[in-house]
């Protein structure tokens, strides 16, 4: 039997392994390695990566982004993110400031264009700062509301742990043992 050449039959070749491996398969086969070396801690991630480097820097490289990425190293701890929201505050207040300043007619060094009526004028800068210092005034009582908060909870904690029976704030150790 002759297949003429008009009729030719056309395979797609980039899905043709779909069938034999779905991707469920595959991500079900990773998690129990994951899971074991969650169970071995942070030195059985530390070889892996260190192995990976060893056979192929790429492996290496990216068992490092997994590790540091899924938060296994713990190297981005509470204490460090406060810092870096507070740089980020601090950056998009000074966006937003000079956002302010371009698109309230001023210039590129902030100097206010004038609309040709100087009462308007001296009303339109009045009205910004003042609305500029209701801003700062709002950014300090949502401080102060955070460090109050923070101070209550602190002090139901420290409340909470004089109230304990004394046998609880004794370590395991210095307690008795029965003979």
């Amino acid at each position: 039997m002759t297949i003429p050449k008009s009729s030719r039959s056309y395979v797609n070749v980039i899905n043709i392994h779909t069938e034999s491996y779905p991707t469920i398969h595959n991500r079900e086969a990773v998690m129990p390695i994951v899971a074991k070396l969650d169970e071995l801690g942070r030195p059985a991630w530390i070889v892996l990566m260190i192995l990976g480097f060893w056979f192929w820097w790429p492996l290496g490289l990216a068992t490092l982004a997994f590790i540091i990425g899924s938060g296994r190293m713990s190297c981005w701890n509470h204490h460090g993110m406060d810092h870096w929201q507070r740089k980020m505050d601090r950056m998009q207040e000074k966006m937003e400031r000079m956002r302010g300043r371009m698109s309230s007619g001023g210039d590129w060094w902030g100097h206010q264009r004038s609309s040709g009526n100087r009462a308007f004028d001296e009303y339109r800068t009045e009205t910004l700062r003042r609305l500029e210092e209701e801003e700062r005034e709002f950014r300090d009582f949502l401080d102060r509301l955070r460090h109050a908060k923070d101070k209550a909870e602190f002090d139901q904690f420290v409340a909470e742990r004089r109230n304990r029976p004394p046998e609880a704030n004794r370590p395991p150790e210095s307690q008795p043992q029965p003979h």
